[in-house]
């Protein structure tokens, strides 16, 4: 489905992406795990069109999309949650949402997708009507998912959905991404909480500044003695 081939991405004079090949298949939950710094939210916004790599391939559907503009990524059904929520703080849950339909045009669809997602997220459905920047930190990353799930993505891109959550709220965000997943979505999350991600995800890269250091089935790598040191505090 997607395939990252051999990318190097910088940041003015800083390299800050060497040589990385990611493959997710359809179907599943790839996770990408490593310290802050380590490159993964910039795998995601090369992904999504934010950055432009300056080698390497990216091809999603048989389609190369390396530098392509943001929103014609959207429009071939990649979507990104990115970190920090980043929802609209002066505009209602409803609009949020709305938003995230943009490239849609079909009235009635629309309304059949925001009835999914307040059956999916009830406290949304509560507060459609409220400021997104009064809602609680939970409520703000269920919505950011919300809206990205908006223009019916295939492939969903995930940026630490549990940071600054409450241990309880962060295993309800990760039961949603499993249920997201289940209902034919497939997804690339980077997640700081490696124990969280390696539990729900098929397959897993570990960066370390900017570089894939190990990579194979969550299994393999929760047993791994070297991940269990560094990330899971073992």
């Amino acid at each position: 489905m997607l395939t990252v081939d051999n990318i190097n991405v910088y940041y003015g004079a800083i390299h800050a992406l060497k040589g990385i090949s990611v493959e997710v298949t359809e179907g599943e939950i790839v996770t990408l795990i490593g310290a802050n710094g380590a490159g993964k939210s910039t795998i995601l916004r090369t992904i999504s069109g934010l950055l432009k790599p300056k080698s390497g391939k990216i091809v999603f559907e048989g389609k190369e999309i390396g530098g392509m503009a943001a929103q014609n990524i959207v429009s071939l059904g990649i979507s990104q949650v990115p970190e920090g929520r980043r929802v609209f703080a002066n505009m209602s849950v409803m609009e949020n949402l709305e938003l995230g339909a943009y490239i849609r045009s079909d009235k009635k669809e629309i309304q059949q997708d925001l009835n999914k997602i307040f059956e999916r997220f009830p406290r949304l459905a509560e507060r459609r009507s409220q400021l997104a920047g009064t809602l609680s930190g939970g409520e703000q990353q269920m919505l950011a998912m919300g809206r990205a799930l908006m223009s019916r993505p295939r492939l969903l891109l995930l940026d630490e959905p549990s940071m600054g959550l409450a241990p309880l709220l962060v295993k309800e965000i990760f039961s949603i991404v499993q249920e997201i997943n289940s209902t034919g979505t497939t997804v690339l999350l980077v997640e700081q909480n490696a124990h969280m991600a390696l539990s729900i995800a098929h397959k897993a890269y570990v960066l370390e500044t900017g570089r894939i250091t190990l990579s194979g089935s969550a299994k393999e790598l929760a047993a791994s003695e070297d991940v269990r040191k560094a990330y899971l505090g073992g």
